[in-house]
């Protein structure tokens, strides 16, 4: 048998005469155990509901199947993995740019914007640039980055503490948990 048709089999659910073990648990349509049974004749009983087996899982000792419409369990299936997609959230980096020498109204604003990232669960990245000569005032610019992780303890911690890289000066925060 060639390797993409056992892959191919490997991926098909196994229901019905696909199941291969010399014997499963078998689970009627309302929960109810059936027994230990051979695979054929759970088939049988659950042909005569004019329903499918479905191997439910095969790490039990023996292999437990259940009797149901798998044409219905496919779309329950796909529906769970749908809404747990929905909830799922991956934290982005977001970026709050400023300068060492900013205003207070500024440096409040980038404030705010910091911890609505970080409430929505993002992490954010603060950075300093300096143009020209401003590289001499490295340590303004590491007292401000400090100052804004000092202000903002309650929502984030810092995963990267200030640290200069070519003309800029970056600090990363995380959400607390």
């Amino acid at each position: 048998m060639p390797v993409t048709e056992k892959r191919r089999n490997r991926d098909l659910p196994q229901i019905n005469e696909r199941i291969r073990f010399p014997q499963i648990r078998a689970i009627d349509t309302d929960g109810s155990q059936l027994g230990i049974l051979t695979p054929q004749e759970a088939m049988r009983i659950a042909e005569e509901k004019d329903l499918d087996l479905v191997l439910v899982s095969d790490k039990a000792d023996p292999p437990v199947c259940r009797i149901m419409d798998y044409g219905k369990y496919k779309f329950e299936q796909e529906k769970k993995a749908r809404e747990a997609k929905k909830k799922q959230h991956t934290a982005e980096v977001k970026e709050v740019k400023m300068r060492y020498k900013i205003e207070e109204h500024d440096y409040n604003v980038r404030l705010n914007q910091a911890q609505r990232f970080l409430k929505v669960g993002d992490k954010v990245k603060a950075t300093i640039t300096f143009r020209g000569r401003e590289i001499q005032h490295t340590d303004l610019a590491e007292e401000l980055l400090k100052r804004m992780a000092t202000d903002l303890q309650e929502v984030a911690e810092v995963q990267q503490a200030p640290k200069k890289e070519g003309r800029s000066m970056m600090m990363l925060l995380s959400p607390k948990k």
